[in-house]
């Protein structure tokens, strides 16, 4: 039948971190990021020699699931001051550049990150937290998932946002937004968390809102999605870039903390899922521990997770999950001997 032969295909693209996902029928057949045939880091941008393999060993598609819905995403950026992106954000132009024709169905950012987590987890029932920059206009969501159901209990909405923040103050310390923020977390363990602390929740973070009518809101007192590289110019020696990483994952942990006590408050599961770029740090995921039984973060939590994700948020039903093992093999030799001697011989 049709659909004994159905091959659909995930993208997540024209952003950062692009990835394609194919599935067969229901099942996960391959997932790469785009990065990994470009050698581009970071590549934001779907490449031929990745829709090449994919088409080559799994087939084309039949159907697209796109990872967020671009005419969403274009009213936010106007409001934003961003200009009118219509024509960018156009996805069935976007792919037509790269020979993609099958019809196209796109799912919203942040529902596409609930579903990549929830519906691989295992978990018969989550609670799953999405903690991310921006998604369309959503920053932070809260969901109950129930057998094959995934509902959002709560939605924060632009400029109020944790990720945002996040890579505003890795960009003030004189890192990468968007993409070192892992520097940031890492570089929290040569600081102190307590020097900074209160003067960073004191002049960023407004939280008179929280759980007021039973909501989590995380209210931000400045948009930061300009950055804030000004804050605190006398700031300039290394000893206080590692003070402002140390009080910046702090603060981190403190919101964290606060977004899991609400949920664990609000939903009946036991089990965790959470979701998002900021699943990435690693350094506050043990708080969930306090709350939850059983967590589960997938590899890969986020933009470029939600090429499978935004499959199964359309799908709507689990997954046999695998692993993360799911991209190209690489049939040569690898060079590991000289990696092997250098780290026994290096003293650590």
């Amino acid at each position: 039948s049709i659909y004994l032969q159905m091959i659909t295909w995930g993208i997540s693209a024209n952003s950062h971190d692009a990835a394609l996902a194919v599935f067969h029928n229901d099942n996960l057949m391959f997932a790469s990021h785009s990065e990994r045939f470009s050698g581009k880091k970071n590549d934001a941008h779907l490449n031929g020699a990745l829709i090449d393999y994919a088409r080559e060993n799994y087939g084309g598609p039949d159907e697209i699931l796109w990872y967020e819905r671009p005419f969403k995403k274009t009213i936010r950026q106007l409001r934003a001051g961003q200009g009118f992106t219509f024509r960018e954000n156009s996805i069935r132009n976007y792919l037509a550049q790269h020979g993609l024709v099958a019809p196209i169905t796109t799912v919203d950012h942040h529902h596409s990150h609930a579903a990549a987590g929830y519906y691989t987890s295992g978990f018969t029932d989550a609670t799953v937290a999405v903690i991310d920059s921006i998604g369309e206009f959503e920053t932070l969501t809260i969901w109950e998932g129930r057998g094959s159901s995934l509902k959002r209990i709560y939605s924060q909405t632009y400029p109020h946002s944790v990720g945002l923040w996040y890579s505003a103050m890795t960009q003030r310390v004189g890192l990468k937004p968007n993409e070192d923020e892992y520097i940031l977390m890492g570089m929290a363990a040569y600081g102190d968390p307590d020097r900074l602390y209160q003067n960073i929740l004191d002049d960023f973070l407004d939280l008179s809102e929280y759980a007021v009518i039973g909501k989590p809101k995380i209210k931000f007192k400045q948009n930061l999605h300009r950055g804030c590289v000004g804050w605190r110019a006398d700031l300039t020696s290394e000893q206080d870039m590692f003070d402002i990483a140390a009080a910046t994952q702090r603060v981190y942990e403190y919101i964290l903390d606060l977004i899991l006590k609400w949920a664990n408050a609000n939903s009946a599961s036991k089990n965790l899922v959470i979701m998002g770029g900021c699943a990435l740090n690693c350094s506050a995921n043990g708080i969930a521990h306090q709350y939850y039984k059983k967590t589960w973060i997938m590899p890969n939590p986020g933009d470029a997770g939600s090429a499978v994700g935004a499959v199964l948020a359309h799908k709507k039903q689990h997954i046999n999950w695998q692993g993360p093992y799911l991209g190209y093999n690489i049939n040569r030799p690898y060079p590991i001997d000289k990696l092997i001697y250098e780290l026994k011989n290096t003293g650590i």
